[in-house]
């Protein structure tokens, strides 16, 4: 059994993973109406990947017996201005996401409370690949600058790049 604390605060985790969701499918959209397929996708499987984040805490938020309180998720950003925009956003969010967790985590050790620790070791390996998977790509567009070649040859390589890492 979780307190209820944890609960609230593991409820909450549920919202910003589907926020996170929301807001890779909205930059997904971004990147199809530039014709940029490829990265679209890489968005979309990212977008993909966020919801299934949330489904892990739901899972076992429902199999500690504990209340599941879906939360409203805010409108996200519609035009990023930019591809490096878009991961700047991608990046900034994943770095909340981790500080989110690393609360979390703070609060399972407090608390002693071992099973919520074993659920929140993935998360915390899972933000790391994350972070450093987004801060390669941004270091790659920004090697291409103003290339439009460049952000073809990259559009293309988003399509073949394996999408997720998880354990599911």
């Amino acid at each position: 059994m979780i307190s209820k604390k944890m609960e609230q605060k593991l409820n909450d985790q549920i919202n910003a993973e589907l926020s996170a969701w929301y807001s890779y499918l909205s930059m997904s959209a971004y990147c199809k109406s530039l014709s940029l397929d490829g990265v679209a996708s890489w968005f979309a499987a990212q977008s993909e990947e966020e919801r299934t984040h949330a489904m892990k805490i739901y899972t076992y938020l429902d199999e500690q017996d504990a209340s599941i309180e879906l939360s409203e998720i805010e409108k996200p950003t519609l035009d990023f201005g930019s591809i490096e925009n878009c991961f700047t956003k991608a990046l900034e969010q994943e770095k909340h996401v981790t500080k989110l967790i690393t609360e979390l985590m703070d609060l399972a050790v407090d608390e002693k409370d071992y099973g919520t620790q074993v659920l929140l070791q993935w998360f915390v390996n899972e933000q790391i690949e994350e972070e450093a998977s987004i801060r390669k790509i941004i270091e790659d567009l920004k090697l291409i600058k103003d290339s439009g070649q460049g952000l073809f040859i990259f559009d293309r390589e988003m399509m073949s790049k394996p999408h997720g890492h998880e354990d599911h």
